[in-house]
């Protein structure tokens, strides 16, 4: 049986990333994102909003660029997966909380604060931005099959007229 782990959220940052590095030097940056959803209350018949927040997650370049780019308000489009931890709090109590691990994040909205294209890069135009992958080596195409090419008659000249006009 196939199984999907994939999350899309798209909100506003609550505050600004918090980034670390690991003893390797790998960046590790997390970051707060709410969401809201509109209901209507049946008793009352009142339009509610109800706000989310989602701990997200980012490593290595991603991280650095979260860093560098994000700030709190910033809007942000982030694709990953949920990822459930088991941690024990100070009182000793074991408690589980589910993370979003970013695979893929695009900053929405304009680029007030970043000053201009200064440091954004090529292909970066829109502010998204995708892990970088290791491109497979290139092979050479496969030649294509010979087809045989059908057999004409060759051109026959002498019924052409010799008043070319160049």
């Amino acid at each position: 049986m196939a199984s999907v782990n994939k999350v899309i959220i798209v909100g506003n940052l609550g505050r600004d990333p918090e980034i670390r590095y690991m003893p390797s030097g790998d960046a590790i940056a997390n970051i707060a994102v709410a969401t809201s959803y509109k209901s209507k209350d049946r008793q009352t018949g009142e339009q509610k909003e109800l706000t989310e927040w989602h701990r997200i997650s980012f490593f290595g370049r991603l991280a650095e660029i979260v860093g560098q780019y994000l700030k709190k308000g910033s809007s942000v489009y982030v694709e990953g997966r949920l990822q459930t931890r088991k941690y024990t709090d100070k009182d000793g109590i074991e408690r589980y909380a589910t993370d979003i691990i970013a695979e893929n994040m695009q900053m929405l909205g304009g680029r007030q604060g970043m000053g201009g294209d200064a440091g954004m890069g090529g292909g970066m135009d829109d502010g998204g931005y995708e892990p970088q992958q290791r491109p497979a080596p290139r092979q050479a195409p496969p030649a294509p099959a010979a087809r045989p090419q059908p057999q004409r008659p060759a051109p026959n000249f002498s019924d052409m007229d010799d008043d070319i006009p160049f």
